[in-house]
């Protein structure tokens, strides 16, 4: 694959980091018994999803971008949990999971796809 000169060039980080502005946003309401816990969560791991995206940009071949991309998911997939409870514990407003989510869903696909165009085996 033929990398972009900067990880902020990548749709996906751009995706994620508005997905992380998106959590802050919408965890500042949350109840002040959740400050540590899932409003801290949500927040970390929205924070994480761009992160691992921006560290995988910096591995030197193909088969290391793979893994970071891989640790990009596993942060979404648990930010999406997290969203999940939160919604069912009524700690988000009418329609706020449903943003969350679905845009946490547009970076999980952009980030299968990089993941599909990188070569499994590369040096």
């Amino acid at each position: 694959m033929s990398r972009t000169r900067h990880y902020r060039d990548l749709i996906a980080w751009q995706k994620a980091m508005d997905l992380a502005r998106l959590a802050y946003e919408q965890t500042e309401g949350f109840p002040n018994s959740e400050t540590f816990g899932l409003r801290m969560q949500l927040r970390r791991s929205a924070v994480n999803i761009a992160s691992h995206i921006a560290e995988a940009h910096g591995r030197l071949n193909d088969a290391e971008m793979r893994k970071g991309l891989g640790s990009a998911r596993a942060a979404l997939n648990e930010f999406e949990t997290q969203a999940e409870l939160a919604s069912s514990l009524g700690f988000f407003q009418v329609g706020t999971a449903e943003n969350l989510l679905d845009l946490a869903s547009e970076v999980g696909k952009l980030i299968n796809g990089l993941i599909g165009v990188l070569e499994p085996n590369s040096r």
